[in-house]
Formats: C-alpha cells, sequence, structure tokens
C-alpha cells in the first residue's frame, strides 16, 4: 500500500494487512461501524417520499435542488502518523456525494422560524443571508 504521510511531503510504503489494521482499530477505538451493505438507496427513496409528501415546507418547483442525483456513503482512508509512536493513522472521511442539501434547508427554517437567541450558538457570516443554495 502506497499513502501520503500526515505531515510533510512524504509517501510511506506499507503492507496492506498493516494498513488495513490501522484503519480497523481506528474504527473500533472511536466506536464507528461499519455497513456491510450500502444504505444509500433505501435512504434515498425515504428522502424522495418524504419531500413529495412535504406541502409546506419545499415547494414543488424547487425539490429537485435537494435530492442528490448519484449519493454514495462516504469513505474513508488513512494518512500514516509518521511523527508519533506506533504510526497510527489520521482520518480522512470522503463526504463529497453525502446528502447535505436537505440538512442545510432545514437548518436555514429552523434559524428563521425559532428566531433562537445568539447566546449558545454560532451563526456563519457569509455574503449574503437568502437562504440556502
Amino acid at each position: 500500500m502506497i499513502t501520503r504521510a500526515n505531515k510533510g511531503n512524504s509517501i510511506v510504503i506499507l503492507p496492506m494487512h498493516q494498513y488495513e489494521t490501522k484503519i480497523r482499530r481506528f474504527l473500533l477505538d472511536n466506536n464507528l461501524l461499519t455497513a456491510t451493505t450500502d444504505p444509500i438507496n433505501t435512504l434515498q427513496t425515504q428522502i424522495r417520499n418524504t419531500l413529495r409528501e412535504s406541502k409546506t415546507l419545499i415547494p414543488k418547483d424547487s425539490r429537485w435542488k435537494y435530492i442528490n442525483m448519484n449519493p454514495s456513503t462516504p469513505s474513508i482512508k488513512g494518512l500514516i502518523k509518521l511523527h508519533k509512536p506506533d504510526q497510527p493513522i489520521q482520518h480522512v472521511v470522503n463526504w463529497r456525494n453525502a446528502a447535505y442539501n436537505l440538512p442545510k434547508l432545514f437548518t436555514y427554517k429552523i434559524n428563521h422560524l425559532l428566531l433562537l437567541p445568539n447566546a449558545f450558538n454560532i451563526k456563519k457570516h457569509s455574503r449574503s443571508d437568502t437562504g440556502p443554495k
């Protein structure tokens, strides 16, 4: 297995079973689960059905914005920490094709409907606060 190191501009060459062991150890130590089957099709069907049934929160002509066409479950890879003893991994999770538009919409709607005080929450300042894009 050839992978990048966590720090510096170097590469690491190690046996595949050692890399897989480091990934498994990281997942077990952090109580993370792995799926034996891909649940994304079931979840995508549930999201589409919920959007179809939603009459008030999402206008019918803009529902297409909140459906990912080719979603996939996030994947994980590990960068080896050469500067630490036992050389653990630094995890990198690819969320690129995960569904994020719908939670972004609900966060926007909740913030504008409930008007929570900013004492215990953080507001991200952007160029325009006209809503989710």
